[in-house]
């Protein structure tokens, strides 16, 4: 399909339905993004200017402030550190352990930590957002920020975050809308088409900043998301040729490291079957994983016990 024929900015969206013995049972919607580092649109289903919360996919961006301000080498960080940061972990004892090392290292105790214990456990260090936390926390406290208040949204090391985001996006940051996440951490609003120019950038190799921050997760994807889930999946099966973070209410962001592509992902409901399901039909149809991967990853995540399947349909035409 050529350019010509099709809106920039609006295309029909992927339906995906969940098959039962090959009946059409449920149905979602998704819409989709692939953008270059510079910000083209370079294919669509659905609307590319779709707005909403980007959720913990911002995460690797978040860690920014860590690389930007010069904790990590104070406290003597390494890339495990990093990748928990930009974690939605488990909270397994590994992981949990990992975000209390950055607290350790920096001087600092777990109660300082703000993102709240989860029901069943003991600690807001198996919180799978306490790697992100740790992280903000060591700003703060390499930049003698105060500790108690570092959630808020007029806070320094929020302030920090959000104008490297409004850099990298060409922005003024007062134009960005804010909401606080599950986890109590400020997330931002903001276009499909952005968060896929995000992950371009942080894929493209341009910034030695975000190159750290890829090689961190995909050199420990175990920490981004521990086993049976699909961001250590992804970045397994393709030996780090991908980077991939997830957030909640059907978000999905994906870089092709040393590329600068950027794919982005939102299912309408919400639903995280419809995602996974999503990601893998756009990643093959984009030749950005193998055929043999591609199956590995659907036998996973768009079968669902003897007889039940997802289905994708529709198409992601190339803007050019």
């Amino acid at each position: 399909m050529t350019s010509s024929r099709v809106n920039r900015h609006h295309t029909k969206t992927l339906e995906i339905q969940l098959l039962r013995e090959g009946i059409a049972e449920s149905h979602h919607l998704a819409h989709v993004a692939v953008c270059d580092n510079r910000g083209r649109t370079l294919s669509i289903a659905g609307n590319g200017e779709l707005g909403t919360f980007i959720r913990s996919a911002l995460k690797p961006f978040q860690a920014l402030a860590v690389t930007a301000s010069g904790a990590l080498e104070r406290y003597a960080l390494d890339d495990r550190d990093l990748a928990i940061m930009c974690g939605s972990h488990q909270g397994n004892i590994e992981q949990a352990r990992q975000a209390f090392h950055i607290l350790w290292q920096a001087d600092l105790d777990p109660t300082a930590l703000r993102c709240p214990t989860p029901v069943g456990k003991k600690s807001p260090l198996e919180h799978n957002c306490s790697g992100k936390h740790a992280g903000m926390l060591a700003v703060c406290q390499q930049r003698s920020w105060p500790l108690e208040s570092y959630l808020d949204r007029n806070h320094p090391v929020q302030k920090l975050i959000l104008a490297r985001i409004a850099e990298l996006l060409g922005m003024p940051a007062d134009e960005f809308i804010c909401a606080h996440d599950d986890c109590g951490a400020p997330t931002y609003f903001m276009q499909l088409s952005q968060m896929a120019t995000l992950f371009a950038m942080l894929s493209s190799g341009n910034s030695l900043e975000m190159e750290r921050i890829v090689r961190a997760m995909t050199h420990h994807p175990d920490m981004v998301g521990g086993p049976d889930t699909f961001d250590t999946g992804l970045m397994e099966i393709t030996n780090g040729a991908l980077v991939s973070k997830s957030g909640a209410e059907g978000i999905q962001c994906i870089g092709r490291v040393g590329e600068g592509l950027g794919l982005a992902i939102k299912v309408i409901d919400g639903a995280k079957r419809a995602k996974y399901a999503t990601a893998i039909f756009a990643l093959r149809q984009l030749g950005w994983i193998s055929p043999t991967a591609a199956d590995t990853l659907a036998e996973t995540y768009m079968k669902i016990g003897d007889f039940k399947r997802l289905d994708v349909i529709g198409d992601l035409p190339m803007m050019y």
